[in-house]
Order: C-alpha cells, then sequence, then structure tokens
C-alpha cells in the first residue's frame, strides 16, 4: 500500500480578516473532497490572514495512480483558487511506500 501527500500553500491577497481567510479555504477543501476521493484538511493554524497550508492525502496500491490524481488535484486546487482571489505559492507532492 502506498499513501501520497500533497502540501498546497496559498497565499489569499485579499483576506481583510479571518473570516475572509476561512472562506477561501474552506471553499477549496469542500470542493476537492467532493471533487476526488481524498484527504483535505487545513495544517496550519490561522496566525496570519492572507497565508494557509493545505495536506491532502490518498491511499492506493499503484504509485503511478496516485502521482496522477495528485497532480490533478493541483490543477483543480489551482483553478479553484484563483477564482477566489487566491494563489497557489508552492505545492509538495511525497509518496511514502
Amino acid at each position: 500500500m502506498r499513501v501520497a501527500t500533497l502540501t498546497i500553500e496559498l497565499h489569499i491577497e485579499h483576506a481583510q480578516s479571518l473570516k475572509d481567510r476561512r472562506q477561501v479555504v474552506r471553499s477549496i477543501k469542500d470542493k476537492l473532497r467532493h471533487g476526488f476521493n481524498i484527504s483535505v484538511a487545513e495544517m496550519d493554524d490561522a496566525s496570519a490572514w492572507n497565508r494557509a497550508t493545505i495536506g491532502v492525502a490518498a491511499v492506493s496500491n499503484s504509485r503511478d495512480y496516485l502521482t496522477g490524481l495528485l497532480q490533478e488535484v493541483e490543477k483543480t486546487a489551482t483553478r479553484i483558487a484563483n477564482g477566489l482571489g487566491a494563489e497557489i505559492a508552492e505545492c509538495y507532492l511525497e509518496t511514502i511506500e
């Protein structure tokens, strides 16, 4: 069994409050969760209003499947973030065997 994780670092320039930040993060998490068979969670505390980190995890027997899946998740997250006025600063993909 293999586990793959994707760490997504977001910049939310328009966020003026914690509420603005939460709306963007919640929307991205919900859309990714419903669009793919993955686990999604916010990974950092809410100390900075204009930054957030989201973690994604998936399990499968196939490394190629996991890599392809999380690449699609990254593309979708980028599209969703751009639509919400945020941008993805960094993404880190890791596979554990």
